[in-house]
Order: C-alpha cells, then sequence, then structure tokens
C-alpha cells in the first residue's frame, strides 16, 4: 500500500472528526460545507456551490464525450437533533446537535475519494461528479439538489450508508427496493376537560387517545396481509395536564414504513378510519394530518449488478449479506436520484464482532473509521480509476 493512500486514508479519518466535533443540522451545514469546499480547493479541485449548503464537485469533465458514462457519487452531510452521549474525545460538546447516523464517515470516504481520483485524473476513464449533500435527514436535500441542477450530464449514480446491523464489510444491495418510504402522522384528539373527581362530566382525551394508539398498532397485524412489509409506530403522547385535571386536548405522532405507495396509502386511509372511529366510541373529536415523506429506495437491476460485483472483486464472493430481511425499514432521500436516472445504493456492515452495535440515531452511536478504507477504495473501482499508479504505487 503507498504512502499516498495511507496518507488519504488517514486525513479522511481525520477530518471526519473533525466534522463530527462541528456537526450542524438540515440546512444549517455552513461550517460543513466550508470545509468540504476548502479541502476540494486545497486539492485542485473544481467546484460548485448547489442547493445552498450542497457542494458539487467535478472530476475529468473533458471526458465528457468518453464512451463511459459520466458517475456521480454522494454523500450526504447534515446531523441529528440529539445530545451525544458516545464519550468519545472528538465528540460534540453542546447539547441538541450530533452525527448520529454516519453522515460524517460517508462526507469523509467522498473526500477521501475526491483525493485519489485527483491524483489519477488523467487516467479516468469518463467525467466524475461528486455530490456532497445536505439536509438528508427528512429535509428532502436529494430533491432540492435535482432541482438546482445536480444531476444535469449524469448518467448513473452511486451512494451508500453504514449499517451496524450488518457485519462489517458486508454489503446488502439488492435489485429492486433496498430501503423502504416513509411518512407520519400527527393526532389531535380534543375532549372535554374537567376535575378527575367527575369523569361523567368529561369526554378523557388521554383514554381515548391510549385506546387509538391500541388500535393503530393492530393495522398492520390485521388490516395487511402477514407477508407485506411494513411498519406503523406511535411514537409520541403529549397531553400534559396536573395530577387532578383531565386535559382538553392530547396529541398523537408516529411514523410509517412502507415499499411501496399503494400500501403506503391504505395505511393512511386506515389511520383516518381507525381514529375517527375510536373519536367517536368515546365522544371527542380527532384530526389526523398525514405528511408523506420518502418514497421507497429501489435500486436499479444493472447497477446494483455491478456495485455487487465490485465489492465482490474488492472484498471476496462471501462478502455479501444475505441473511438480513430486505428491505429495510428505514428510508433515505436517495430515492429522489433513483426515480430521475439509473443507479444503486448499498448498506455496507459497520458492526463489530462482540461488541454491542449501537443503532444510528441513538446518542452512543459512532461512524466505524475501518469503514474509510474499503468504501474509498469501491468508489475509486466503480468509476474505473486505475488501482495503481507510476506516480503513487499500489492502493
Amino acid at each position: 500500500m503507498s504512502a499516498f493512500w495511507q496518507n488519504t486514508i488517514r486525513q479522511a479519518i481525520d477530518f471526519r472528526r473533525e466534522l463530527h466535533s462541528e456537526p450542524e443540522l438540515s440546512w444549517q451545514e455552513t461550517r460543513t460545507a466550508q470545509k468540504i469546499r476548502t479541502a476540494l480547493s486545497d486539492m485542485n479541485i473544481e467546484w460548485t456551490p448547489c442547493a445552498g449548503t450542497g457542494t458539487l464537485a467535478r472530476l475529468n469533465i473533458g471526458a465528457s464525450s468518453s464512451s463511459r458514462p459520466h458517475i456521480a457519487l454522494r454523500g450526504d452531510i447534515d446531523a441529528l437533533p440529539i445530545h451525544e452521549q458516545t464519550g468519545k474525545t472528538w465528540a460534540f460538546r453542546q447539547m441538541g446537535c450530533m452525527h448520529a447516523c454516519g453522515h460524517d464517515g460517508h462526507t469523509a470516504v467522498l473526500v477521501a475519494a475526491a483525493r485519489y481520483l485527483k491524483s489519477v485524473e488523467y487516467a479516468l476513464p469518463g467525467p466524475v461528479t461528486l455530490i456532497f449533500q445536505p439536509a438528508e435527514e427528512g429535509g428532502h436535500g436529494a430533491l432540492r439538489m435535482i432541482e438546482d441542477g445536480a444531476l444535469e450530464g449524469i448518467d448513473e449514480i452511486y451512494g451508500w450508508h453504514n449499517w451496524p446491523a450488518i457485519p462489517y464489510g458486508k454489503m446488502v444491495c439488492p435489485d429492486g427496493i433496498v430501503m423502504c418510504g416513509n411518512g407520519t402522522f400527527e393526532i389531535t384528539v380534543t375532549g372535554q376537560g374537567g376535575h378527575a373527581s367527575q369523569p361523567e362530566l368529561c369526554r378523557d382525551p388521554v383514554l381515548a387517545g391510549s385506546a387509538m394508539v391500541q388500535a393503530l398498532q393492530q393495522v398492520v397485524a390485521r388490516r395487511l396481509a402477514p407477508q407485506q412489509a411494513a411498519v406503523l409506530s406511535v411514537t409520541s403522547f403529549d397531553a400534559p395536564s396536573g395530577f387532578t385535571v383531565i386535559p382538553q386536548q392530547a396529541v398523537l405522532g408516529g411514523s410509517i414504513r412502507v415499499p411501496d405507495n399503494a400500501t403506503r396509502d391504505a395505511i393512511n386511509a386506515l389511520i383516518v378510519e381507525v381514529v375517527e372511529h375510536t373519536a367517536r366510541a368515546h365522544g371527542v373529536s380527532a384530526e389526523v394530518a398525514i405528511q408523506p415523506r420518502y418514497n421507497a429506495t429501489v435500486n436499479h437491476a444493472k447497477q446494483a449488478s455491478y456495485l455487487r460485483e465490485t465489492w465482490c472483486k474488492q472484498n471476496g464472493d462471501d462478502s455479501l449479506d444475505t441473511q438480513i430481511p430486505i428491505p429495510i425499514m428505514a428510508s433515505e432521500d436517495f430515492s429522489y436520484y433513483l426515480q430521475e436516472i439509473p443507479g444503486a445504493f448499498a448498506l455496507i456492515g459497520a458492526g463489530v464482532p462482540e461488541q454491542r452495535a449501537h443503532p444510528c440515531h441513538s446518542p452512543f452511536y459512532d461512524f466505524n473509521d475501518d469503514l474509510i478504507e474499503p468504501v474509498t477504495r469501491l468508489y475509486a473501482r466503480l468509476v474505473g480509476a486505475p488501482q495503481s499508479t507510476q506516480q503513487e504505487g499500489v492502493m
């Protein structure tokens, strides 16, 4: 392994930890964008802003007449509103923001790929665009990037997500759906508040809301076929009051995970049906607000096959995880890209044997730096970069 390659990976790890120590929420990634752009400028890589805090970096654009496809590689850059509890020396010390999903690692891999690809730019068989995307965490950043021209001239796109529930180095990249679509809902239950000693004079929104929670949890179990991949979770119940006071109102919130829009429509209709009937039975009123979010992330078969084959050539035929059930019920706004052009999205295992795997979005989660080297190598292979050069030696 060349000194240049080793230094590239070491710098990427340092860059990742620097990003981790200064996380920024969706559409607020100003410092993160500046760090990325400074790194690109230091490597003499041309870049342009996109959708505000997003950045597009171009390599080998002079090869636009090449018969090789123009490939885009994407990394997301935003963090989450979570208070970090990892105890790492690079942890963010303030409350309310954390890189709890590994986007710092995704960004660091893309920066490492940029450095290597720049060193072999003369030998790249086709043009390459690196997409540093903001606001993946519910902010529809991919959509905004597309609207601002991120995919213009791009033929194929590839991305990945670290996944602690998969053993380290194993890949999941099926033809077709890899991650589900999602949506959120909010239910406002309005009753008649009053003194807890006189429940007969009240219409209790807490009791009605509790019944709604129980009924909604049965939608997937009893109103959908057992073979149907779907999740409905009530995740919040807010009815503040005094110990002796039945409140006037309760607000419930939750999310759904669905493989397709038909299932989403069916579940949304059932949510409304269950809430309305339960409210009527308890003598309260209820309003349901449903917000669709991301569609399912659906790989294109040709590109998914290429991604798997490239990973296996690099890491062996046993480097695919064939045990984990798919689709993964989490969601990704990479789905927007795949609705526009061919491409594929992979999950790559970050789990460490005999160690507890803290899931993404946990306050204890920290990206596994060991993933930076193999995924950077994967990106280089995907775009056809040489694996060794006279100037730099072997990767």
